[in-house]
């Protein structure tokens, strides 16, 4: 099993520091990653289109996010009609991915530093995107950021929404957590 660099730095330097300030007594109460779930809607781009045409977008929607991501993307479909949105029950609506273990490293690293800092105005991570239970939910405006998509090739930009579950007991612990890890939150 391969080490990426943050979950070395998790093991060697974030256990320890927050064994030092929470005061866990063993290693496994200390807070770590759950996973990481990245979800994307599509409904604007696909809306007043042809079938065949909205066909074309959520294709090239779900090859983008698996590229991202690297595992496949899984389509979300509508789960009642909506007429003032134009949506019937069934129709796909969105794409979503799950990831853990190493996969989940992976993207995190490539995020925190080549994504986040290619994104257009950003400025750190607010503290206010985390919940009560010390999970961070927040948002890529362009998926362009990332290196695996070649903007010359997209025709649809689109936004998506990642969430870093964490086993953390309440916000602060989360919000270390991820700073530690290397996170850029501002305070």
């Amino acid at each position: 099993m391969k080490i990426t660099r943050l979950k070395d730095k998790y093991i060697k330097e974030v256990i320890p520091a927050m064994q030092g300030k929470f005061g866990y007594r063993s290693v496994m109460t200390v807070p770590k990653i759950e996973k990481v779930v990245v979800n994307t809607g599509f409904g604007r781009l696909i809306a007043g289109k042809t079938s065949e045409d909205q066909k074309k977008i959520y294709k090239a929607v779900l090859n983008d996010l698996t590229l991202i991501t690297g595992q496949r993307a899984v389509l979300t479909r509508a789960k009642k009609s909506i007429s003032g949105f134009k949506i019937r029950q069934g129709m796909p609506v969105g794409a979503q991915v799950s990831l853990r273990g190493e996969r989940m490293f992976d993207f995190l690293e490539r995020l925190i530093h080549i994504a986040l800092p290619r994104s257009r105005d950003f400025r750190g991570i607010d503290s206010k995107s985390f919940d009560r239970e010390g999970n961070l939910t927040t948002a890529i405006k362009e998926h362009i950021a990332f290196p695996e998509i070649s903007p010359e090739k997209v025709k649809n930009i689109f936004s998506f929404e990642i969430t870093v579950v964490t086993t953390a007991r309440s916000r602060e612990e989360g919000i270390e957590l991820l700073k530690l890890l290397g996170f850029p939150i501002k305070t």
